[in-house]
């Protein structure tokens, strides 16, 4: 089981590398239902996991040029403040609640994720249904709620950062996808920030399993040049569809 663990941190890291995100979405299901983690242990291990990797994948994008730093401070510094006041509010919250959470922004993800792919087949501007009427007076709101979710479920939020950089920041796309990957680093920071102390981390397994991941990001980096992004959206929104409704439906108790 540790083995396939370890061959999904690989999975985490390809994603994020192909698609500049949503590849994180995937560390705290694979810790709780494959490798057995407590919900509460496993969204604050994911953090470092997925900032880990991010940062890995931001080096790379600074390289060819593709971060802009200025709206990586911005956006990243007011993400930080709320995803450490996201981590602390957590604890007001039980694992199973966290998990619910986790599994409806998921299939808000894949619903995103798909009529981006689809846009982007007919010619249009990229992942602009997320954000089609918003300004650049929204940018902070945006800013808040991505790193409110990055503390409260342990995600980076880079399906929401990405469309917020290229449709109010107009950043291009290229630069959105390596800046979101800054600011998700940044996020995961402070979030990991806000768990610290209050639980115990296993730091070998969690060395490992960000090497691997940080492997990942990679070749997924490399990969994605000669890949169509439309269609590897859409093959990974089906499938967070059907990931967001099984975590939905193995958490379907907080409803009742």
């Amino acid at each position: 089981m540790l083995v396939l663990g370890y061959a999904l941190a690989g999975l985490i890291g390809l994603s994020l590398g192909l698609l500049g995100g949503g590849g994180s979405i995937l560390t705290v299901p694979i810790l709780v239902y494959v490798l057995g983690f407590d919900p509460k242990l496993a969204i604050a291990m994911s953090l470092p996991v997925v900032g880990g990797t991010s940062l890995v994948g931001a080096a790379s994008h600074w390289r060819a040029g593709n971060v802009d730093v200025r709206m990586a401070a911005l956006f990243g510094v007011i993400a930080m403040g709320a995803a450490f006041v996201g981590a602390r509010l957590a604890v007001f919250l039980s694992g199973k609640v966290q998990l619910a959470v986790l599994a409806v922004v998921m299939l808000a993800a894949a619903a995103s994720m798909f009529r981006s792919a689809r846009r982007s087949r007919a010619g249009g501007a990229p992942a602009s249904d997320v954000v089609q009427s918003m300004t650049i007076g929204l940018l902070v709101p945006v800013a808040v709620a991505v790193g409110g979710l990055t503390g409260l479920v342990g995600i980076g939020g880079g399906f929401l950062v990405v469309p917020a950089l290229v449709l109010l920041a107009k950043v291009p796309m290229k630069q959105a996808v390596g800046t979101s990957l800054l600011v998700i680093a940044m996020n995961s920071a402070s979030g990991f920030a806000g768990y610290f102390g209050r639980v115990t981390i296993p730091w070998s397994f969690l060395f490992g399993f960000t090497a691997v991941a940080a492997v990942g990001i990679v070749a997924g980096t490399y990969l994605s040049r000669f890949v169509s992004q439309a269609s590897l959206k859409q093959a990974f929104s089906v499938f967070l569809l059907f990931m967001g409704a099984f975590i939905l439906y193995k958490n379907r108790s907080v409803f009742g």
